[in-house]
């Protein structure tokens, strides 16, 4: 598994998401932008990713992930232009 295979399954999941995924082998640090997050708490936001991975994840081919999701909004925020 790679950093670019992870990107296409959540945004393929996420609708109008951007996925950047670091990482390889089966350890990945993801950040993913969606406006699909408006309004989640945090942990529904790691959920929504989550269930994206939940097969690769069951099957060990991905073990462990660190997820960052923000809106667009909060992602524009922490990283201003």
């Amino acid at each position: 598994m790679n950093a670019a295979d992870v990107e296409k399954i959540i945004q393929s999941e996420i609708e109008g998401s951007k996925a950047i995924a670091d990482g390889e082998g089966c350890n990945f640090q993801l950040t993913v932008i969606s406006e699909q997050f408006a309004g989640k708490s945090p942990v529904k936001k790691q959920q929504l990713v989550y269930a994206c991975l939940q097969e690769l994840i069951s099957s060990g081919e991905i073990h462990a992930v660190q997820i960052k999701a923000f809106t667009p909004q909060q992602w524009q925020e922490q990283n201003p232009a």
